[in-house]
């Protein structure tokens, strides 16, 4: 994920344009492989071990490798061998930039020294997004600082990219929309969650965007060709607001907050309350705006 952000910094500072950063994210993408695949490869698990791995992620909220291994199917030697193998994305991305002639190394070492400087960023902190930490990424870069409630909305956001990455799409950056007057969605899912207790606060959720995004988002997740907002895309997107939504809740249970949902609501042309908090997830083939109130 973070190679996503670095890539738009370089593309801001004017060292890259639009189509080299395509370019060479596309060759990231290409030259990274999934661990499932290389463990598949190494003869340490099945594709059916890999498939009921990817099943248990819709459940909780686990790295690939966590899950493989209180499964069994994984041993921690195998796993580090595992990791070992995996170059860190934005490392890909910096081979591919230098490989097409775009920076040299030392352009390249700069500008990931002037990210880290000009972010404000601790060498822990810089170390953890680097190596793909997504909680650490989310609370200091995508833009929260004036949002109270700020801890529970970045856990909200860093799963909800988790959950992206892991079920629709690896090219994801979030950034926080500023919105002067109203916000409409053309689409838009919403859920409410609920505290169990009396006078427990409310959090409704959503997510919003265009007629072709909803239509590619539905059909990633459904697995299944759809050109039309039909009532399978309407469940498709609205059972990924539902899962991780449901995911959420297991994991504010394990912080000692118990919290109920209602049933997913669709609307067209929507218009977002103005004391939402927004924030854009770029993926590859589009925006998605997620809504926190």
């Amino acid at each position: 994920m973070f190679s996503q952000y670095f890539g738009h910094y370089l593309l801001n500072k004017g060292l890259i344009n639009t189509e080299q950063l395509k370019e060479a994210l596309e060759l990231q993408a290409e030259t990274h492989v999934k661990l499932g695949v290389l463990s598949v490869n190494a003869g340490y698990m099945t594709p059916f071990q890999v498939e009921e791995v990817h099943e248990k992620q819709k459940q909780i909220d686990k790295r690939f490798g966590e899950i493989a291994i209180e499964l069994g199917f994984l041993t921690e030697e195998q796993l580090d061998q595992l990791l070992s193998g995996q170059k860190q994305n934005h490392l890909i991305l910096g081979q591919a930039l230098v490989d097409l002639g775009i920076l040299n190394i030392d352009q390249f070492s700069t500008a990931l020294s002037n990210y880290k400087k000009e972010h404000s960023l601790s060498d822990e902190q810089f170390d953890a997004i680097k190596a793909g930490d997504i909680d650490t990424l989310v609370e200091t870069i995508v833009g929260l600082e004036d949002i109270s409630n700020k801890k529970l909305y970045a856990n909200y956001l860093s799963l909800f990219a988790k959950n992206l990455i892991r079920f629709i799409d690896d090219q994801v950056r979030l950034e926080a929309k500023k919105v002067n007057d109203q916000y409409k969605a053309n689409w838009m899912v919403t859920q409410l969650i609920k505290g169990t207790g009396a006078g427990e606060q409310t959090l409704s959720t959503g997510m919003g965007c265009d007629e072709e995004t909803f239509i590619k988002f539905a059909s990633i997740y459904a697995e299944e060709t759809i050109d039309e907002i039909d009532e399978l895309a309407k469940a498709s997107v609205s059972e990924f607001l539902n899962l991780h939504n449901g995911i959420f809740l297991v994991n504010m249970s394990n912080r000692g907050v118990e919290l109920n949902m209602e049933p997913q609501q669709i609307h067209e042309n929507a218009i977002v309350p103005v004391n939402a908090v927004i924030v854009t997830a770029y993926l590859s083939f589009g925006a998605i705006d997620v809504m926190i109130w």
